[in-house]
């Protein structure tokens, strides 16, 4: 059936096939060495993760509007050891995420949220593993 096709034509279609076996195998071992550097990395980063933060969460009255949450965020964000705060408005709770040496006291607490108007009532530290 294939008996009209030169015998140029069908050896270039081998070559072919031949260029193509080894572009596999190459797509093939690239992939793998992909994966290894992907394991490698997980291994030697990976663990940084899992280091312990503070965190607190802090019930407060007051809190109404965006503008409320973006002054009371600012204060939180200027002392040391904070990295994150979260507030819901509609719950009037205010997140705040640290390092695991951050101590927020009730005094200061009260004094942040007076000042800003609004009314400070309690907090819950826990310690928490990323």
């Amino acid at each position: 059936m294939w008996s009209f096709i030169p015998a140029s034509l069908s050896y270039e279609y081998t070559s072919f096939n031949i260029n193509n076996n080894s572009e596999n195998k190459m797509r093939h071992q690239l992939n793998q060495k992909i994966k290894l550097l992907f394991v490698i990395y997980l291994l030697l980063f990976g663990s940084a993760s899992y280091a312990a933060e503070a965190f607190y969460e802090i019930r407060a009255d007051g809190l109404a509007c965006p503008y409320c949450a973006y002054g009371i965020e600012k204060k939180f964000m200027k002392i040391s050891g904070v990295k994150h705060v979260d507030i819901n408005l509609k719950q009037g709770k205010v997140a705040v995420t640290g390092d695991k040496d951050l101590n927020l006291a009730e005094e200061q607490l009260k004094t942040l949220f007076n000042d800003s108007g609004f009314t400070y009532r309690k907090i819950v530290k826990k310690e928490i593993r990323e």
